[in-house]
């Protein structure tokens, strides 16, 4: 159906006002943009701008996908139908709507729905999919974009989200759908059930389970003083409650990012990877003689952190960072107590840095890496229970998400937010400070640093233009990156590894369109478009004897695939 087709049938239906209104303001190019393909449901759900069309989020979009979830979950059976679905959202324009939406439209078809009343965090909604046993979740929310945004993720029975087979079910199901203005609604709420404190209360006692020594928590979590962000999002309400219970009590939540405001009015985005997120919090850290600052985005599924140096300022960490830090205080602890598995395992994205794989490889824990996407570290975490192979001991993503224990099967900034804490007062208690900490393993395993390049494009024709770039990395792949040789080319497009000297090996992970080059130096570089968004990712990984080296490598390397990608 070309996209005057689609305009037409939005034009003749009646809509609520809001939308109506923006269908009437649209100039011929934004129609065009807003009509010309529904709204891609991929791996990692849908996410797109607010407003009307078929290439928008909207109720209309979300009722779809909906419906397409629902009908495929009546052809799983009763069994299925009654284990339901868990619903939660965040802070976003329209989530409660999108919410309630989703859950009448479950209704309809008999299907149970457990929705939370009010918003919750991400990690709280996967926790809910494996208490109450249920069969799918789902999650409204965009994470970290822009306020313009929203989103929709569905998770399966593990509390990871959806496995590749079941999306492509419903995707399926979603191209059958051909009128979305038909989709039944059980405005009875009939099979819908709210649920609330019964499964914060459940939560927060695993959270408890993270703290690894309560010891330390008890003597240095009143002193130990810091600042924090929830970024106008879900997690002040559980955040909170967690340091709490932990025993962090001299912290000072940044007022101004506590207001729950879908508009983010502090921020350009809420992401906790942009520095410029932090500012604020920053300030507020300046002020008070704060040690160290934390913000989690409106889902809570993503930290960020800034720590104070010697001389009053602060730096802003990376995700990678943040990990390496943390899984060295984890295996330290586990070494000393004589808890240390024999079988332990990190696991990480193909796209994540080296630096915490070094450093559990120096406590004899293996690193499995995994695709981009928290649900194969989910994957991963479910094999090892079945299996015994490994002990799960921590997962992490470049991109600021964490997982420290398996009982929410997604990135947790809640668990990331109290064992953060725990390792500022492990420092504090011996006079250092976190970034004491990191300069320390720097030191001793190597100066690693990462960058990522992020391409947008936007519009019609923005798909074909990252595929012709793609396309010139796989079939013209370079011998040399930042004036270093290749050594290995793993395209997971055909999962195969190619050496220099024409050898291959199969990789072990599933295929996908994701191109990593290994140089001669050890430093690697990767490329793949996003899963959500119009955008085309670089990642590049260095390492050296010193910080200086190792910017001055990746700035080598970025300026060269940046020449190469035009």
């Amino acid at each position: 159906m070309s996209y005057q087709e689609q305009l037409a049938k939005w034009e003749a239906a009646v809509l609520p006002e809001y939308l109506a209104k923006d269908l009437a303001h649209y100039t011929p190019e934004e129609q065009e943009d807003a009509f010309y393909q529904n709204l891609s449901f991929g791996t990692a759900g849908m996410r797109g701008v607010l407003g009307a069309g078929t290439n928008r989020m909207n109720i209309y979009t979300v009722r779809q996908v909906t419906e397409a979830l629902a009908r495929y979950i009546d052809a799983q059976g009763n069994a299925a139908k009654t284990s339901g679905v868990v619903i939660s959202f965040d802070s976003r324009h329209f989530s409660p709507e999108f919410a309630s939406d989703a859950a009448q439209v479950l209704s309809a078809h008999g299907i149970k729905a457990y929705l939370f009343s009010s918003l919750r965090p991400t990690p709280e909604l996967s926790f809910a999919v494996r208490e109450l046993g249920t069969f799918a979740g789902i999650m409204i929310t965009a994470s970290h974009n822009p306020k313009e945004y929203n989103g929709y993720k569905v998770y399966g029975a593990d509390g990871g989200q959806m496995v590749p087979e079941a999306v492509e079910a419903v995707v399926s199901e979603l191209e059958n759908i051909q009128d979305v203005f038909t989709i039944a609604l059980d405005e009875s709420n009939a099979h819908v059930q709210v649920i609330d404190s019964e499964i914060d209360d459940k939560y927060l006692a695993n959270v408890a389970t993270v703290t690894v020594n309560p010891e330390l928590v008890a003597k240095e979590g009143a002193s130990l003083k810091f600042v924090y962000s929830p970024l106008h999002g879900t997690g002040q309400y559980i955040g909170e409650k967690a340091l709490q219970q932990a025993g962090f009590t001299n912290y000072t939540i940044v007022k101004e990012q506590a207001v729950i405001d879908g508009d983010f009015p502090t921020v350009k985005k809420p992401n906790p990877e942009d520095a410029a997120a932090l500012v604020m919090a920053i300030d507020y850290a300046k002020r008070e003689g704060a040690d160290a600052v934390v913000a989690t985005d409106p889902d809570a599924d993503r930290m960020g952190a800034a720590v104070k140096l010697a001389d009053d300022t602060f730096q802003v960490l990376t995700g990678n960072q943040i990990a390496a830090v943390l899984v060295n205080y984890l295996l330290t602890a586990k070494k000393e107590t004589n808890t240390l598995p024999e079988n332990g395992a990190i696991v990480t994205s193909i796209v994540s840095s080296r630096f915490a794989s070094k450093i559990a490889a120096s406590f004899g824990v293996t690193t499995a890496d995994v695709l981009t996407g928290f649900k194969y570290i989910a994957a991963t975490i479910d094999e090892y229970e079945a299996t015994k192979s490994h002990q799960f001991l921590f997962g992490f993503e470049e991109s600021f998400g964490y997982l420290v224990k398996p009982f929410a099967h997604d990135k947790d900034a809640i668990q990331a937010l109290v064992l953060f804490a725990e390792v500022a007062a492990y420092y504090k208690s011996q006079g250092k400070t976190f970034a004491d900490g990191l300069q320390e393993l720097f030191e001793k395993f190597g100066y690693f640093e990462e960058k990522t390049i992020s391409l947008d494009f936007p519009g019609i024709h923005g798909n074909d233009e990252m595929s012709a770039i793609i396309s010139k990395f796989r079939n013209e792949q370079p011998k040399t990156i930042g004036g270093v040789a290749v050594n290995r080319v793993q395209d997971f497009s055909t999962a195969t590894e190619t050496s220099a000297d024409g050898q291959q090996k199969t990789l072990p992970q599933p295929k996908a369109n994701v191109l990593k080059y290994w140089l001669a130096d050890g430093s690697w570089v990767a490329v793949r478009p996003s899963g959500t968004e119009p955008k085309l990712k670089f990642y590049i990984g260095v390492e050296s004897d010193s910080q200086a080296t190792s910017q001055a490598k990746i700035d080598v390397i970025s300026e060269d695939l940046m020449r190469f990608a035009k």
